[in-house]
């Protein structure tokens, strides 16, 4: 389950399904709190309550020792982004949404859901809606939320992640692929 491909459930939408060593109040740290949200995804604070602030600073070269150089298309992105969004939803340790892009004014929602499972494992399920329809937006999205989940799982399970830009680019190729 954890290394399936996202599925892109209707228009505009990813969904990812992972099975993650628990328990869920350590994943919703990983995805409230700065320094632990800041090895998989992006630093940032997230305002514990709806409608408060979501920071994501944004460095991917820094979410592993060793990594592939950054592709020329997302050059702009080398020395870090940064961009806020706000809570949606907040019922800890199980439900976490914010939107995303707000600046933009291409406004998107990513939706966190802990399930407790058995062995001290959760299922965590991503989706990511109002995206649009663009294939080369999903194919970017799709393969960027895989490789950060890929290294989300690494922290949690004690393991270096790979490199974020190694794994992107083959991913990218891989959800062209799914998106064709």
């Amino acid at each position: 389950m954890n290394s399936k491909h996202g599925t892109f459930p209707k228009s505009g939408t990813v969904r990812f399904e992972r099975l993650l060593p628990g328990p869920a109040e350590r994943i919703w740290d990983y995805l409230t709190k700065s320094n632990l949200k800041g090895k998989w995804l992006s630093a940032g604070d997230v305002e514990p309550r709806v409608g408060g602030k979501v920071e994501f600073r944004f460095r991917h070269s820094d979410l592993s020792e060793t990594d592939d150089p950054i592709p020329e298309k997302y050059k702009h992105m080398q020395d870090g982004t940064y961009f806020e969004g706000r809570v949606t939803a907040w019922n800890p340790p199980r439900l976490l949404s914010y939107t995303w892009g707000e600046e933009t004014g291409e406004v998107s929602e990513v939706t966190y859901e802990l399930i407790p499972k058995k062995n001290n494992n959760v299922l965590l399920i991503l989706t990511h809606v109002r995206l649009g329809d663009d294939p080369t937006v999903l194919i970017s999205v799709g393969a960027g939320w895989h490789t950060h989940l890929g290294i989300l799982l690494d922290c949690l399970e004690g393991k270096p992640p790979k490199g974020f830009w190694a794994v992107h680019n083959r991913m990218e190729k891989e959800y062209e692929q799914i998106l064709k």
